[in-house]
Parts: C-alpha cells; structure tokens; sequence
C-alpha cells in the first residue's frame, strides 16, 4: 500500500522544497509537480511531491492518520 502525507510547501527552488507538518521540515523533490506553489498544501509520497490538496483536505486527512495512530499504540 502507497500513503501520500499533506504536507505544506514553505520554501523551494526550481526543483527542490521544503515542506512541513507538525513543525517538521523535509526537504523534497518537485521533478514530478513542478507547477507547486508556497503555501500549497502538498501530497509526498517517498521525497517526491506528487499533487495538491486544499487546506481542509489536508486537515482531514491528518486528522484521520492521527486517529488511525492512537489506535495502533498499546494500551
């Protein structure tokens, strides 16, 4: 199974960027969605980003990844 993370686009370059979720910071690769802007809210999938979302997408979808996490952890 592939899983693409929203995240937002705070800096970049011609072809690379810096992302963030959660106050963490990854660079990735825009060889793939080179049309992304700052502040877009991106899909990244493996360093690469690979589409976009709106902010609201986004927010539900880490909400869900969230829940899916504190119902894998031990009780």
């Amino acid at each position: 199974m592939c899983l693409a993370i929203p995240m937002e686009l705070k800096e970049r370059d011609e072809y690379e960027a810096i992302v963030e979720l959660g106050g963490v910071q990854r660079r990735v690769s825009l060889l793939l969605f080179p049309e992304a802007a700052v502040g877009d809210h991106l899909l990244i999938h493996a360093g690469f980003a690979i589409g976009r979302v709106d902010a609201e997408e986004a927010r539900l979808t880490i909400e869900g990844l969230e829940r899916i996490a504190a119902q894998a952890r031990p009780s």
